[in-house]
């Protein structure tokens, strides 16, 4: 069996609106949402095997959050280009390369592919996936190659909200 959590980044930063979107940052609710977020997740007892984020700054920031929560070194994330505003089928590309020692894996992207992308796995849907919300799938295969064509069960989603 493998476990796919899909992370929207925190809360951004819009006070500067000449800065380039890929490197804003996080705001101050997103910097308090995101080790608040790991920090349920962790509570959770779930294993996170490899943490995969956007490049983006507001979504690497979160992702680094999430991996010192986890205790998971900065140098173990990896950082892909392509899943900044990434429509679903790279989400499917990315999760098909994962390399099969990875039980549970995490993603960490931007909306609008990654509420496109959650709403393409199960029964379970979101009008929106809210900044630093987790939407978690398992599925039963061996192999991440396998992800694309099999069957994924919801298994629960959180977001900063749903903790106030």
């Amino acid at each position: 069996m493998k476990e796919l959590l899909l992370i929207r980044h925190a809360k951004s930063n819009w006070n500067n609106m000449l800065m380039d979107d890929f490197d804003r940052p996080l705001n101050e609710r997103g910097n308090s949402d995101a080790p608040r977020m790991a920090k349920i997740l962790s509570g959770k007892g779930i294993h996170v095997d490899a943490i995969i984020s956007s490049t983006a700054n507001r979504a690497f920031t979160t992702a680094n959050y999430f991996a010192k929560e986890l205790g998971i070194k900065k140098i173990n994330i990896m950082g892909f280009d392509k899943l900044y505003h990434a429509p679903s089928h790279v989400y499917y590309d990315i999760i098909d390369e994962l390399d099969d020692v990875f039980k549970t894996v995490a993603i960490f992207a931007h909306n609008p592919g990654i509420t496109d992308f959650v709403n393409s796995l199960s029964s379970a849907t979101i009008d929106n996936m809210p900044t630093c919300g987790i939407f978690a799938v398992r599925i039963q295969i061996k192999t991440w190659s396998e992800f694309r064509e099999a069957e994924k069960n919801f298994w629960f989603f959180e977001s900063p909200k749903m903790q106030l």
